[in-house]
């Protein structure tokens, strides 16, 4: 798997030099979606951006499965599970110390598909407000 997923990777690489493959939005696209607190629209239509998309209808049906399964494992491991251990942090924190002003700071993969760290602490019970860049907090 470590070898199909570092091949799909260097493929989708030389596909992007060669101006074959593009990703399908803009820097700028990125930050507007990022100011709005909106990642999950448009860019993201899927459950996360951080994991590579091996996935593809070229792939023949074996290499689709490895595909799959490595999708799988890295969604869970890499970013559910991150993000579950980073939500408990928080509310632990913010538990411990009822009394204190905390300021967290996540990159943006972080706030991005399902399962996200502001998930997970909805679930806990918090409320979670987006401030808009430039409002004063």
């Amino acid at each position: 798997q470590v070898v199909f997923a570092l091949n799909q990777t260097l493929l989708q690489q030389e596909s992007l030099r060669a101006g074959s493959f593009q990703i399908p939005y803009t820097t700028e696209d990125l930050i507007k979606h990022y100011n709005c607190g909106d990642l999950s629209t448009i860019i993201f239509n899927h459950d996360t951006s951080q994991v590579p998309n091996f996935i593809n209808a070229t792939l023949p049906a074996h290499e689709r499965i490895t595909a799959q399964e490595i999708d799988s494992y890295f969604r869970q491991e890499l970013i559910y599970k991150r993000n579950e251990r980073m939500g408990r942090r928080v509310k632990d924190l913010l538990q411990e110390h009822p009394d204190k002003s905390f300021f967290f700071a996540f990159g943006a993969g972080h706030f991005m598909g399902n399962n996200t760290v502001i998930d997970v602490l909805r679930r806990e019970g918090y409320e979670v407000e987006h401030t808009p860049a430039g409002h004063a907090i």
